[in-house]
């Protein structure tokens, strides 16, 4: 399954592995056996780069940390359902980036992980996927 990228995306997941090679005293992630093992309902923390151009064409990256919880695990890692909207992107249009959009990711991407109560997995796994990622 396809990753998110800059160029087609407007964000991409950044790796929460190569984060804590660089810091590894204070960037933290789960331990291997963890990531690898995540199941539906798991929620994961993610970084998230989210491109931004303005009307004089500077651009720059902002990182916000998300959560998805897992809703599918697929051959290459899982995909997962976003529980946060992002504080950085307005809202409206065509914006992937929304509450309960589907996120394909991988066990490097985790930097965190969590369970959330029942109630929020039933509300979160009950609604109408807000956007869909392309299976290909």
């Amino acid at each position: 399954m396809r990753l998110a990228n800059l160029h087609e995306d407007g964000w991409r997941l950044a790796s929460g592995e190569e984060r804590h090679a660089e810091t590894p005293d204070t960037f933290e992630i789960p331990p291997a056996d963890v990531r690898h093992g995540l199941g539906r309902g798991v929620a994961a923390k993610l970084l998230f780069e989210i491109a931004f151009e303005n009307e004089a064409g500077e651009q720059w990256e902002e990182v916000e940390r998300m959560w998805v919880v897992v809703s599918e695990i697929v051959p290459d890692g899982y995909v997962g359902l976003l529980a946060n909207t992002p504080t950085s992107i307005k809202g409206g249009g065509d914006v992937y980036l929304t509450h309960g959009a589907e996120i394909p990711f991988r066990p490097e991407h985790v930097v965190a992980v969590d369970r959330p109560d029942d109630a929020f997995l039933e509300e979160i796994f009950s609604q109408s996927l807000s956007r869909t990622w392309p299976r290909n």
